[in-house]
Order: C-alpha cells, then structure tokens, then sequence
C-alpha cells in the first residue's frame, strides 16, 4: 500500500517548504485491487459474464457492433474518503475493443463521434439481475476476482490539477520543483505498480495527463450549450482505469490503459452516463 507519510516524507526531501506543503496536501485516496484469495472480500470482476439487470439489453454501439464486458466492481466494497459513490450496488464497465468489427478499435478522446464505444453501466443494490453471456462474435476476456486496497495516489507533472495549484509554469516548465528528475523518479518508484487497476484518486498516465484528452470530448456529451461547465480539464476526476493485464488476457494496445473519468457534481448525482472515456498506450 502506497503511505502518504511515505510521500509526504519525499516531498519534505526535494521541495521547497513553499512547494512541499501545498503538494502534501493534494494527495488523494484511492482504491488499487489485487487477485482475492480464500477469506478476501471481493471487490471487482474483471472479465468473465456480466450480472445485468433483468431486461437491461447488452450494451452496443450501434451501427459497429457490441462492446466488451471489462468490469464490474461492488461500490459497497470501494468507500473512497471525498469520492461519492453509490453506497451499494455495482459499476458495470463495457468497452469496443474491435472483436465486433473487422478494424481495429477506434474509441477515444482524439476521434469524435466514438464515445458510445465505451459504456458504465450502474446497476443498484436490490435490482433483479441475470448471468449474461457475451453476445456473438465477442469472446470474453478470462474471469478474474480482485480484492481492494487503499492508496494514496499523487498528481501527475504536467497535470490541470498541477497547474490549478501552482500556476502553468509548473506544469509547463521542466526546471520547476515539481518537475525535477529526481523528485519525479522518487515519487514514480513509491506509486508504481505492475498492474494499475484503480477506482478514484489521480489517474496513471501512460502518456500525457489524460484529463486533457478527456476535457476534449466535454462538447459532446453535454452539447454546444453546455460545453462552458466542462470547460475546466482539471474539473475531471478518475471513475476507473482498467490497466493491460495478462491474468485476464486484457492488452491495450502497446502495454495501453483504459480510462473512464467523471465531473464531480455527475458523479454526485450517480451520471455515470456523462462519464468520458479516453486511453493510452506506450
């Protein structure tokens, strides 16, 4: 589990008090799974056959074909501190991943029009629902259980919420602090994992901050007249990333991930419609 005192202690060792305390104070809890096994409490699915509501037909996009089930996890499980999610019952995760169709997947925050490829789909605590196959072409990606695991995640370099912070030169300027080799190679070996699977918190990036990829496609979700709310990339916070994972026969692209990100007052409201999707790859 990634400590924040370990952070906060890197943090004192290579900034400026000035610096040190404000970043200190950014940090975010968030949830990381791990394989469940014997007496673990199960706190997601991935891959394997969805539990739908009854009736609730299988998500697809139309005119392309079905998406991929990815995951599913159990809100109940997931009590993230400043992350309102649902109390109980569970996120469903569906993803174009190119099966359905003879091209390669095109779903993303750089092609419009793409972002009925991905779908979260929130099925309540108490709701009837029915063991789901995939429907054909699709082949389902291998089950695998996971158990949670609090972290403590950090903002990006580069980040909006970076530059929200201390002002664009920190995100911007490679002789600040924030972006000096040393402290980001120290904080980067304390946070990273092999396999980032994660619910809220700061998003992983395998490129650039994806919150910026994802604030590109606010217009199309809400429309002309409502784009100005969305307007503000670091307005977006993570809902899920699913990582490449060879336990579940997942691979995004090169070594990619997977990423579904939310404006707070919709996550609030349980919108998980309104959530963009976006991903990366090395």
């Amino acid at each position: 589990m990634t400590d924040s005192q370990e952070l906060s202690e890197l943090a004192d060792r290579y900034l400026p008090p000035s610096i040190a305390t404000p970043w200190k104070a950014m940090l975010k809890p968030a949830i990381q799974f791990g394989s469940a096994a014997g007496n673990d409490v199960v706190a997601a699915q991935l891959g394997g056959d969805p539990d739908l509501p009854v009736g609730e037909p299988w998500p697809v996009w139309e005119g392309r074909g079905p998406l991929s089930f990815i995951a599913a996890f159990d809100c109940a499980a997931l009590r993230v501190a400043g992350f309102p999610l649902p109390e109980a019952g569970s996120l469903l995760f569906f993803y174009f991943d190119g099966q359905a169709d003879d091209h390669d997947a095109v779903v993303g925050a750089f092609v419009p029009g793409t972002q009925d490829g991905a779908r979260v789909v929130y099925v309540p605590a108490g709701a009837a629902t029915e063991r789901r196959s995939a429907p054909a072409p699709l082949k389902p990606y291998r089950r695998q259980l996971l158990r949670a695991e609090p972290v403590w995640t950090v903002p990006e370099p580069g980040s909006a919420a970076v530059a929200g912070a201390f002002g664009a030169e920190a995100a911007e300027k490679d002789d600040h602090p924030l972006n000096a080799d040393a402290f980001v190679e120290a904080i980067y070996e304390e946070v990273s994992v092999s396999v980032c699977h994660q619910v809220g918190g700061y998003p992983m990036s395998v490129q650039h901050p994806v919150e910026y990829e994802v604030n590109q496609v606010a217009a199309e979700l809400v429309g002309p007249a409502g784009s100005a709310e969305y307007r503000e990339a670091d307005r977006w916070h993570l809902l899920a990333q699913i990582d490449s994972d060879d336990a579940s026969g997942m691979m995004w692209g090169d070594v990619g991930m997977l990423y579904w990100l939310i404006q707070e007052s919709d996550l609030a409201a349980g919108r998980f419609d309104r959530a963009a999707f976006t991903w990366q790859c090395s």
